[in-house]
C-alpha cells in the first residue's frame, strides 16, 4: 500500500486529492496547523479516514517529524497563503509560507534520506502579466502580485533541487480551478454565494471588483487527478493543467445567475474599488497539450456544469 503525505490537507485541492488517493487504496497523512480549534469543513469527512499530522510550513523540525511519523512515498505540497488578494497586505508572510516554505519541505525530505516523490502546486498566476497566449511549460513567466513571485520560487526551487539532487519533483503550473469546497473569500465562490443568497431572499445585491479579468477555470476534483498521474510517471516533469478556454467574471456571474434562472443580473452586482487589486492580470488561459498526451488527462467537467453546481450546493447549505 503506498502511502502519501499532504500539507494543506484540509484546503479545496488537499480534500479533493485525499478522495482520490483513498480511492486508489493510499494510506493518506494529511498536514494541518496546530490551532486551537482545526478548520476541517472541507476534511471532517475524512476524519477515521485518513491520520492528520500537526505541521507548518514555516517549521522546518515539523515537516521533518511528519515525515517520520507518515513515511510516505509521495508528499503532495498543497499548502500555502492562497489567496492573491491578501498576498499585498501580507507579503512577508505569503513569501515565508508560499516560497520559502517549499525549500523547507524539500530540505525536510533530503534530511529524511528515502527517495519519495514530490509534487508542487504551482499556479498559472507565475505566468501574470501574459507574454504568451495561450501560456504552455515555455511561457516565460511574469508575476504580477506577492503571491505569484512566492509560487515562482517554490516552482523554481523544486526544479533546481531536481537536477541538483536528482530528486522526483514534479510540479503542475495548474491554472484556476473550483469547487464547493472553495472558500468564500475568493471570488467565485463570493458569487455563487451570494447568488444564493439573493436566489433565497437572503441578500438583495452582491458587492465585486473588476468584472472583466478573464480566468481559465476548471473543476477542482479534475484537477487534483492530473496532480496524481504526474506522480505515476517514470520520469519527472512539469505540466500545464488547463481547460484552453478563458470566461470573464461577467461570464461567470451570467452561469451563476442562471442556475437560479435570472438573465438580467446587473440590478443585482454593485462594484467597489476597494476589491480592485494594484497590479490586475487581465487574461489567463492555459495550453495543456503537453499533460494530454503524456498523462493522458483531460478536463470532464464543463465551466456551466462546474458553476451551476457550486450555486446548488450554496443553496443547499443556506437553506
Amino acid at each position: 500500500m503506498k502511502k502519501a503525505l499532504i500539507t494543506g490537507i484540509n484546503g479545496m485541492d488537499g480534500s479533493h486529492l485525499a478522495d482520490l488517493l483513498l480511492e486508489k487504496g493510499y494510506e493518506i497523512y494529511g498536514m494541518e496547523r496546530r490551532c486551537s480549534s482545526p478548520n476541517r469543513k472541507n476534511s471532517h469527512h475524512l476524519e477515521g479516514k485518513i491520520t492528520f499530522l500537526t505541521g507548518d510550513l514555516t517549521d522546518q523540525n515539523s515537516l521533518l517529524r511528519c515525515l517520520r511519523e507518515s513515511d510516505p512515498d509521495e508528499v503532495y505540497n498543497l499548502a500555502a497563503q492562497s489567496f492573491v488578494g491578501a498576498s499585498w497586505g501580507t507579503p512577508e508572510q505569503t513569501s515565508d509560507v508560499t516560497g520559502m516554505g517549499v525549500l523547507r519541505v524539500l530540505e525536510a525530505i533530503r534530511e529524511y534520506g528515502k527517495e519519495i516523490k514530490f509534487y508542487q502546486a504551482s499556479t498559472s498566476e507565475m505566468f501574470g502579466k501574459m507574454v504568451e497566449n495561450p501560456a504552455n511549460e515555455n511561457t516565460p513567466f511574469y508575476p504580477r502580485s506577492p503571491y505569484g513571485v512566492s509560487k515562482l520560487y517554490g516552482h523554481w526551487i523544486s526544479k533546481n533541487y531536481r537536477e541538483s539532487y536528482e530528486m522526483f519533483n514534479v510540479s503542475g503550473i495548474l491554472f484556476n480551478h473550483e469547487s464547493e469546497r472553495r472558500g468564500v473569500e475568493f471570488v467565485t465562490r463570493k458569487i455563487t454565494d451570494g447568488v444564493a443568497k439573493i436566489h433565497l431572499g437572503l441578500e438583495d445585491y452582491l458587492t465585486l471588483g473588476n468584472l472583466d479579468s478573464k480566468r481559465d477555470w476548471g473543476y477542482s476534483p479534475d484537477y487534483v487527478k492530473s496532480m496524481w498521474l504526474m506522480m505515476q510517471q517514470d520520469k519527472p516533469r512539469d505540466y500545464v493543467i488547463a481547460t484552453g478556454e478563458s470566461h470573464s467574471i461577467r461570464q461567470f456571474l451570467d452561469a451563476a445567475f442562471d442556475a437560479v434562472d435570472i438573465t438580467e443580473w446587473d440590478k443585482y452586482v454593485k462594484q467597489d474599488p476597494r476589491f480592485m487589486r494594484p497590479a490586475e492580470v487581465d487574461v489567463l488561459r492555459g495550453d495543456s497539450t503537453k499533460a494530454r498526451e503524456i498523462l493522458d488527462w483531460e478536463p470532464e467537467t464543463s465551466f456551466e456544469k462546474m458553476v451551476s453546481r457550486m450555486v446548488a450546493n450554496d443553496i443547499d447549505l443556506l437553506s
